[in-house]
């Protein structure tokens, strides 16, 4: 039988969460996890279902609240490299749940691939953004998604197509545990006009929001 020891590399007790988040507040979380792959993420999802502890996921902090009494059960954060990692293959980009947005940006734009762009400054991890279907004036998230990997409460693990998804205004059909990774299907377009593309929008998202102060 699976036992907290046998976690001992990925968890910690009594955890603050406050320099976890962006508005740096709130309590700590009674096991924090950190599994670094998917195989250890199952195992702790499992353990917290046969000890009947309730589950909670951590993004990147950036649209979050701890109360400062504290988290009951588990938080599991997908900062492990096994979550985190991008790969373009031709025009699909693929991400990992707990890559920040940023960097699939970045990566989008460095392989002349349009489209995620126009999410420039958006804070968080893929997850995240997913889940929130985060985006702006100019399109979400959700239009580029091609296909995503979930992680249910119990365990299960499967893939949603893009003909399974739903996406409306900063909300979407996914409503599993947690996303593992995501692909997107953009579109080869010249790099000097995703670059003039996304530095308009930089500008215009600096000029309504200092990024020196976080939301």
């Amino acid at each position: 039988m699976t036992t907290l020891d046998d976690f001992k590399d990925i968890v910690r007790l009594d955890e603050p969460l406050a320099p976890l988040t962006w508005l740096k507040v709130g309590g700590p979380a009674q096991y924090f996890f950190a599994p670094r792959s998917a195989e250890e993420l199952e195992a702790v999802v499992k353990w917290c279902n046969d000890e009947e502890l309730p589950l909670r996921l951590l993004g990147g902090g950036s649209n979050v609240l701890v109360r400062e009494d504290g988290v009951p059960g588990a938080v599991i954060q997908l900062t492990g490299e096994g979550f985190s990692q991008i790969s373009v293959d031709g025009t699909t980009i693929r991400a990992g749940g707990g890559a920040l947005l940023s960097r699939v940006v970045s990566q989008s734009v460095a392989a002349k691939l349009a489209g995620l762009e126009t999410l420039v400054g958006i804070p968080g991890t893929v997850g995240g953004a997913l889940h929130g279907n985060a985006g702006g004036r100019q399109g979400d998230i959700g239009q580029f998604v091609k296909s995503v990997s979930v992680l249910t409460a119990k365990g299960e693990h499967f893939t949603r197509t893009e003909d399974e998804l739903s996406f409306s205004y900063r909300r979407s059909s996914i409503n599993e545990l947690c996303i593992l990774s995501a692909e997107f299907q953009l579109t080869e377009e010249d790099p000097t006009e995703i670059d003039r593309r996304m530095r308009t929008m930089w500008i215009m998202k600096k000029a309504a929001q200092p990024f020196s102060f976080q939301s």
